[in-house]
């Protein structure tokens, strides 16, 4: 023990020991960084140009290792966060770049992606406020009847017109989805949903009743309307000759409406038609 303290107490020797621990924690430090800068992180990326509005599938992603040191900004780190999602519509996603958040976004939020869900139908933008929608809940996805409400022989009729209708999008008054995952709150300005040509053609045929107020309510298929002693329920048949009956003919677009009453007779005859053949086969 003498002997330790003495060499401990030897100046040379404190200064040699000195020198050596400070080598060793620059070494140990030194070999730390290196370590940091050169660990490798896995990484995906883009091994082919991505047009804008593209949905992301397996054969566009590829895997490699990179020092970490080399990645900057914040990117996808997970391969199944990257499939099914959409290059934004505004940015192409060059070959060889990482898949970065600013890069991807969902399809909802592609501004013509309702289209993909309208197929070899017409596209219907209808005006909806909180209130129609029952407090906001109507969502992409949900199912709907719409009913319409009008006058008739001076009394309240109203009926189904449409049932099973899916709702394609919810959109506020600039076009964005209100059910887009942000911070700012949307107020629902309109829905979309498509509809076959004939139905279509009916659909927007109302504008032009004339001598009533027509509404048109969208009710969760769900629900049901109560009958009382002011409304007269009626069939969807009897409420598309109603409406067709009541169509306003103006002036030079006259002959457009009788076209329109034309083409929907015409389907409900060849419907009949159909159905009396495959009763008879």
């Amino acid at each position: 023990m003498k002997g330790l303290s003495k060499f401990l107490k030897n100046k040379n020797t404190v200064t040699i020991l000195g020198v050596l621990i400070c080598l060793v924690i620059l070494y140990t430090g030194y070999n730390m960084r290196i370590n940091q800068k050169t660990a490798l992180a896995t990484v995906y990326y883009a091994n082919q140009n991505i047009q804008p509005k593209t949905k992301i599938t397996k054969d566009m992603v590829s895997r490699m290792e990179v020092p970490q040191s080399f990645i900057k900004g914040s990117y996808y780190k997970k391969y199944e966060d990257i499939i099914g999602k959409y290059s934004s519509y505004n940015t192409m996603i060059a070959q060889g770049s990482l898949f970065y958040s600013s890069l991807l976004v969902e399809e909802a939020s592609i501004p013509d992606a309702i289209l993909n869900g309208v197929e070899d139908k017409n596209l219907v933008m209808f005006p909806v406020n909180t209130a129609t929608t029952y407090g906001n809940s109507i969502m992409p996805g949900n199912i709907v009847n719409i009913y319409v409400k009008l006058i008739h022989n001076q009394k309240i009729v109203y009926g189904r017109m449409y049932e099973k209708i899916e709702i394609l999008a919810v959109r506020d008054s600039s076009g964005r989805n209100v059910f887009e995952n942000t911070d700012e709150k949307r107020s629902p300005a309109y829905v979309y949903f498509a509809l076959p040509e004939d139905k279509y053609l009916l659909f927007s045929s109302l504008r032009y009743v004339k001598d009533s107020d027509v509404e048109i309510v969208l009710v969760p298929n769900t629900e049901k309307y109560d009958n009382n002693d002011l409304a007269t329920e009626i069939t969807s048949e009897d409420l598309y000759d109603i409406v067709l009956g009541k169509i306003e003919m103006i002036d030079e677009q006259k002959a457009l409406y009788d076209e329109l009453r034309k083409q929907y007779y015409t389907y409900l005859n060849n419907k009949e038609t159909k159905q009396a053949n495959n009763n008879n086969q």
